[in-house]
C-alpha cells in the first residue's frame, strides 16, 4: 500500500510527520540523543528488525538529520552522529515526553527523568513564546498565515475562515 506523501503540504507538522514516516523514527532519534551511535547497539536497545533499521539510518542520513562518520575501515563500520538539524530535533522529542509523562506514566511515575545540567534540577519541555517567555496553550494561540503559506491556497475560503484574525 502506498503511503500519501505530505512533503509539499502547507504545514509544518504535516511535512515532519512526512520525514519521520513512523513510530521507529523518533525511537531512533532518542537513541541517538541517549549517547547510542552505532548500528548493533540501535539494534540491541530497540530490539528492532535490521532491515527496518537500516532503512530508518539510511533516512535519517538522507534528510541530513544524521550522518555517518568511519570508526572501522577493515570491514567498513559507521557511527551515526546527529547533525546540527538532528540535535535542533530534541525539543519535539522532550515534548513528547513531558506529555507521555503527564498522560501515560501511570502510578509508577515517570519511566525517564531529566537532569538540565545548567541549573542542577530535574526539569521537564514546555512550550514558551519566543518573545515574552510566557507559555503557550491552545486556549490561549491561534494560527495564522506564514510567509511560506501557498497564496492560491490562501484564498479558499475555508483556508481564510480558519487563519482569520
Amino acid at each position: 500500500m502506498r503511503r500519501t506523501s505530505f512533503a509539499n503540504w502547507p504545514c509544518s507538522i504535516a511535512r515532519t510527520m512526512d520525514l519521520l514516516g513512523d513510530w521507529w523514527t523518533p525511537l531512533v532519534l532518542r537513541e541517538a540523543f541517549y549517547g547510542v551511535h552505532r548500528f548493533d547497539a540501535f539494534q540491541q536497545s530497540l530490539g528492532i528488525a535490521r532491515n527496518t533499521l537500516t532503512d530508518r539510518l539510511r533516512r535519517l542520513v538522507d534528510e541530513g538529520l544524521m550522518e555517518k562518520q568511519p570508526y572501522q575501515s577493515e570491514p567498513v563500520r559507521h557511527d551515526y552522529v546527529l547533525t546540527e538539524k538532528g540535535r535542533d530535533f530534541y525539543g519535539v522529542l522532550m515534548a513528547m515526553n513531558a506529555w507521555g509523562d503527564r498522560w501515560l506514566a501511570g502510578e509508577q511515575g515517570a519511566p525517564v527523568v531529566f537532569h538540565h545540567e545548567r541549573c542542577g534540577r530535574q526539569g521537564h519541555a514546555e512550550v514558551v513564546c519566543s518573545e515574552c517567555g510566557e507559555p503557550m496553550t491552545a486556549g490561549d494561540t491561534r494560527p495564522r498565515l506564514g510567509p511560506g503559506y501557498p497564496p492560491r491556497l490562501a484564498e479558499r475560503p475555508d483556508v481564510r475562515e480558519r487563519f482569520a484574525g
